[in-house]
């Protein structure tokens, strides 16, 4: 088992090192954009899949709940997992440059560069 595992991590440095060198060949910015565009899409691909197992885990964990077969805890921790996972999104948006935080910044309305506050 721990051969296993440090193959397959060797397996997955090599990977990334060759990949990374070869978006770095190109241009260091077309890098960073397209490794950005990869973990957006991957981040909203494993959400609409969470979503879909979580809910159906959240109807069965309700009835199994509902008949004592379930401890309301469990069925109370799906419920607040699946609302970080919803609201993750609206966060990192919020955060980064396309998010409201930064659009004051990004339109000249803002005081001074990196200020966001009113």
């Amino acid at each position: 088992m721990k051969k296993l595992f440090s193959i397959m991590a060797f397996a997955l440095i090599a990977g990334i090192m060759l990949w990374a060198g070869d978006a770095c060949a190109s241009s260091t910015g077309s890098a960073w954009d397209t490794a950005f565009n990869k973990v957006t899409e991957a981040f909203q691909y494993s959400r609409k899949m969470i979503f879909i197992v979580g809910g159906f885990g959240l109807v069965v964990l309700a009835f199994w709940a509902i008949f004592g077969k379930l401890h309301w805890k469990w069925f109370a921790a799906l419920c607040v997992g699946l609302g970080i996972v919803a609201i993750a999104g609206m966060i990192i948006d919020y955060v980064t440059v396309d998010g409201a935080a930064n659009t004051s910044v990004q339109t000249g309305a803002g005081q001074a560069a990196g200020n966001t506050m009113p």
